[in-house]
């Protein structure tokens, strides 16, 4: 027998101790049923970086002509996730709102949420609220914005912080 010559036998053994490969076909793919999981919130959405170039005044004007769409204020606890979403995607700092290269604090995630109309002012401080609730529980008695500056501060603690508050505030409904 040629070395080159393949001996269909059926077994794929057989085919390796002539030196090929033997082919393998491929199984037809079955869907399986996965089971319901616990439900994920969505993530929030975060106001891109051209929300800031834009003033209310013309926000307003453009959505009077149906050239924009103005978002939905968010409750709370959908506000302080959204901060984090923020803080995640622009960066965090602190010692100011906004830094130079656009990185922020929680107040300054704050007021780029509440310029672009994702949270209401009365949202918005009810949100304060529940951080400085939280931090209260804590034995912190500095308003958030000072805590947020400390400096040993690091944002797994600030984002820890914003979580806990968030969470407390969907419990209340809100």
């Amino acid at each position: 027998m040629a070395q080159n010559q393949i001996v269909e036998t059926g077994t794929p053994s057989a085919s390796r101790i002539l030196g090929r490969p033997h082919p393998v076909r491929p199984q037809p793919v079955r869907p399986t049923a996965v089971a319901p999981g616990p439900a994920v919130a969505p993530v929030p959405d975060m106001p891109p970086r051209s929300h800031r170039l834009l003033p209310r005044s013309l926000r307003t004007l453009m959505a009077g002509l149906g050239w924009w769409q103005e978002p939905v204020p968010r409750v709370p606890s959908a506000h302080l996730e959204q901060t984090i979403a923020v803080l995640n995607h622009y960066g965090w700092c602190k010692l100011s709102d906004f830094s130079p290269t656009g990185r922020m604090c929680i107040r300054g995630a704050q007021s780029l949420l509440e310029a672009t109309g994702n949270v209401t002012p009365d949202s918005r401080d009810r949100a304060v609220r529940y951080m400085q609730d939280t931090l209260a529980e804590h034995g912190v008695t500095l308003p958030f914005y000072v805590w947020n500056d400390l400096p040993d501060q690091q944002f797994s603690n600030v984002r820890a912080f914003l979580t806990t508050a968030a969470r407390k505030a969907h419990q209340n409904g809100e």
